[in-house]
Parts: structure tokens; sequence; C-alpha cells
């Protein structure tokens, strides 16, 4: 099992939602088991898609700049030491509203799977059928 990992030797990768993600600690890579810890990163002028997660409760912790957050019919900002908890099937979206990247720490139990997130508009912001 491995216990711990080193940020530097992580590789980035596009997500369903559009966010540029490190999986920090992964049950499929890292040998834990209930949960995923994620970096998100959203860079300015950028928005990521509106989704859900089917199962997957998730927990936002802004670590750097400021962003919009769609929460179900709410909307709020967001900046730096806020944290946003998303129920399982609550749509969700977040815009970096800055002008540095915005970088979240995303806990997802049970752990983040493409399988269990549902986008729900596309890229031109138009509800999909």
């Amino acid at each position: 099992m491995n216990m711990r990992t080193r940020y530097s030797e992580i590789r980035a990768y596009r997500t369903k939602d559009g966010s540029e993600i490190r999986e920090l600690m992964h049950p499929d890579k890292h040998g834990n088991r209930a949960q995923s810890l994620a970096e998100a990163t959203v860079f300015p002028g950028q928005e990521t898609l509106l989704h859900k997660h089917l199962t997957s409760e998730e927990l936002y912790h802004v670590v750097a700049g400021r962003g919009l957050m769609t929460l179900d019919q709410e909307r709020f900002e967001v900046q730096a030491g806020d944290t946003v908890l998303i129920a399982p099937r609550a749509a969700h979206c977040i815009a970096n509203i800055g002008s540095e990247p915005l970088r979240i720490l995303c806990s997802c139990s049970p752990a983040y799977a493409d399988e269990d997130t549902v986008i729900l508009t596309g890229a031109d912001g138009v509800a999909l059928a």
C-alpha cells in the first residue's frame, strides 16, 4: 500500500467537467479504500461544466484564487479558506472569477469515478437532454 504521494510526481489530466485534476490519493492507485483526494485547477476565465455525482459526497476546499460556485439553485462567491459541502446528486460547477488559477482540494466519498459523474450542460452552457 502506498501511504504517501509526492505532488511533483503526480501528472495532471483533464476530467469530465473540464478542470485540470491531480489525484493526490485514490483507491485505484494508492491503496486507500473509502475516499479520494484531488487538486482541481480552474484557470482565469474558465468554468467547469455543470454536473452531479450520483453517489459521492464531495467537499471543495479552496486553497487559492476566487470562484463563483453554483450549487443547485444557489450561486455564491468562494475564496481561499472556504469549504463547500456538495451532497450526492447536487448539480454544481465553479467559475474562476479572479486573475490567478483557482485551486481546490476535492475530497469524494466514495472515491471519485467517471461513471458516477453526470454532465448536465455542454460547453456552451445549454442543458443536455
